[in-house]
């Protein structure tokens, strides 16, 4: 079993039969999801911290101005939001629900941290949906929820509904953004990189998975993928079942 658990990791998704597929998702259900942290404003006092002026300038206030020991203060870690886009369009297919197997672990694991989307001809939240329990009965209930599952693409559309309403002031500000999707554009490949643009402004990092990258008989990007490299921060290979690592 551990053998054919390390082989899984090396494998397209799109080429796996059903026995291999139950075995991935079984690997997704044990993945050890490590949410990433941020620094808070808030400081709480600590022995060891970095010495908190204002703290100790009100103690001596208190004192009528005599001195005293120093205060000292740490500042707290708070998990950093993650946002997914996953690509639901006719040329991910293969790759989608495992991709959002994937993505129902990490909900699991910190739901009021990620929110996860659905890309294709439209924007679909499907957050809520992903927070049930179960994994079938999310995936199904998300299923109803995408009313363009295997269609089309118009990523820079898409992209664009999503800077206006979950981008400068909501979700996407200071999170880390996995974008899962070949980069496949129906539509203005230059909207994709102007909005690619504004979400690396706002966003921690993104994170670009394309499945077909490094594919033999495919180009290493696409067109809008090429146009979208230059602002980001990691262009990931396939997914190919790396159960292992975290997000």
């Amino acid at each position: 079993m551990a053998s054919r658990r390390e082989l899984l990791r090396h494998r397209d998704i799109a080429t796996l039969d059903t026995v291999e597929r139950v075995l991935l998702h079984r690997m997704f259900s044990e993945l050890q999801v490590t949410v990433p942290v941020r620094r808070s404003r808030r400081r709480h006092l600590e022995r060891h911290g970095r010495i908190d002026r204002v703290r100790t300038l009100r103690d001596q206030l208190r004192r009528g101005g005599e001195p005293g020991p120093l205060r000292r203060a740490k500042a707290t870690p708070k998990p950093r939001r993650v946002v997914w886009l996953v690509d639901v369009s006719g040329s991910m297919t293969p790759y989608a629900d495992s991709l959002l197997r994937l993505a129902h672990r990490v909900v699991a694991a910190a739901p009021h941290q990620v929110e996860v989307f659905t890309l294709g001809t439209r924007l679909t939240r499907v957050t809520a949906a992903l927070r049930v329990p179960d994994v079938d009965d999310a995936l199904a209930l998300a299923g109803r929820t995408v009313p363009d599952w295997s269609g089309g693409t118009r990523l820079g559309e898409v992209l664009r509904a999503f800077n206006d309403r979950w981008g400068q002031r909501a979700v996407a500000r200071g999170a880390v953004v996995v974008v899962a999707s070949d980069g496949w554009e129906r539509g203005d490949t230059a909207l994709l990189g102007r909005q690619v643009d504004r979400l690396h402004h706002v966003a921690r990092c993104i994170i670009w998975s394309n499945p077909h990258r490094g594919k033999t008989g495919t180009s290493r990007c696409s067109k809008a993928s090429r146009l979208s490299c230059r602002t980001l921060i990691i262009l990931l290979r396939a997914i190919r079942s790396r159960a292992s690592r975290s997000c």
